[in-house]
């Protein structure tokens, strides 16, 4: 089981991940309005794709992310649209980390990276918000189901984000990106399951299901700071896989963790969640809809199964960054070793779903 510690806080750049500070520190006299060094810096412990560091000067601080230096696949750790899509939803007051500035030259600090504000607040590594009184998580629970239905309510065009996907055919296009990723990492190897259940993905894709909007990608309660003494969102984290896409779908990778162990990633599976004080997966759902103005999501058990296929995917992907040497996080072995049972789990969803 990941020890939340394990994600806490910074420690110094771990080795593979150093870089030229002395030109970062140039660049941001130059980058960023109001700096003054001296520079320090770490690198945050949580995280498994794009390295982030934190800036500490005198007066404030300021959090680097970086695409990892190695060999990557082709159209991974998309460090520009990150900043992109930050802008636009910072823009119009959405909760998000302000970009100062987004540096595409890679002779700076050896790839592109960004840079943004720290947000101080709370992050919750464990589903259960175990640390907040009984009588509060539904609260933490209401301000996370509102904060993905209100990125789901805004529309691209009118934040300059209508090219930042395609729209249509989503799950095609997903299910072949994820499989085309994990059929090409041959170092990283291949299972069964999830060889069955791309095959089942193909078969079942729900006809004329179409919900385009914006969505998150990696919607969870470890890529949200809340603020210290209440549930109030200051910032959702972590855009890489952002892009427009299907929105039932994006809301149903969040809500995994009814169904997930909380030793893969931030899950309730296996909980009593009335007893945590907490709603069950169908009042979630329900108040999703609610909040969308939907009367259900017909198509919510695929949506499940396909999420559990591209999560796997992803793992997938940080098990053949860990074997060539450049997975960017301390956690990255944890995933390796749960890969296996996140694969059976991930086949599961298909058997739960069924066949149309």
């Amino acid at each position: 089981m990941t020890d939340a510690a394990d994600n806490i806080g910074t420690t110094a750049v771990r080795a593979g991940f150093a870089f030229d500070e002395a030109a970062l520190e140039q660049w941001m006299r130059a980058n960023v309005p109001g700096y003054a060094g001296p520079l320090r810096v770490t690198q945050f412990r949580g995280g498994q794709s794009n390295p982030t560091y934190r800036l500490d000067t005198p007066t404030r601080a300021y959090v680097l992310r970086r695409k990892p230096p190695g060999v990557l696949l082709k159209g991974a750790h998309a460090i520009e649209r990150e900043a992109r899509v930050l802008s636009a939803l910072g823009s119009i007051g959405y909760p998000v980390a302000h970009v100062h500035a987004l540096c595409t030259e890679a002779e700076v600090i050896g790839t592109p990276f960004y840079v943004m504000d720290l947000v101080e607040g709370r992050v919750f590594w464990d589903a259960s918000f175990s640390d907040v009184p009984r009588g509060e998580r539904a609260g933490y629970f209401e301000a996370m189901n509102a904060a993905i239905a209100d990125l789901h309510a805004i529309d691209p065009a009118a934040v300059g984000l209508a090219d930042y996907g395609r729209p249509g055919d989503y799950f095609a296009r997903q299910i072949a990106r994820w499989s085309g990723q994990y059929h090409a990492d041959t170092e990283a190897g291949r299972d069964a399951n999830m060889d069955r259940l791309i095959d089942w993905l193909h078969a079942n894709v729900p006809a004329g299901d179409d919900d385009t909007g914006i969505i998150h990608g990696d919607f969870r309660c470890d890529n949200m700071i809340f603020e210290s003494a209440g549930p109030r969102i200051l910032a959702v984290l972590d855009w890489e896989l952002s892009t427009l896409g299907h929105r039932g779908a994006d809301f149903a990778y969040h809500t995994m963790m009814y169904r997930m162990p909380p030793y893969i990633v931030a899950g309730l599976g296996g909980a009593d969640v009335g007893a945590l004080g907490l709603p069950s997966e169908g009042e979630y759902v329900a108040a999703y809809c609610a909040h969308r103005g939907l009367s259900d999501l017909p198509n919510y058990d695929f949506y499940v199964a396909f999420n559990f296929f591209r999560l796997a995917a992803i793992f997938h992907g940080i098990k053949g960054r860990v074997l060539r040497g450049s997975a960017a996080s301390a956690q990255a072995r944890q995933r390796v070793e749960v890969l296996p049972e996140l694969m059976r789990l991930a086949w599961a969803q298909a058997e739960r779903a069924g066949t149309r």
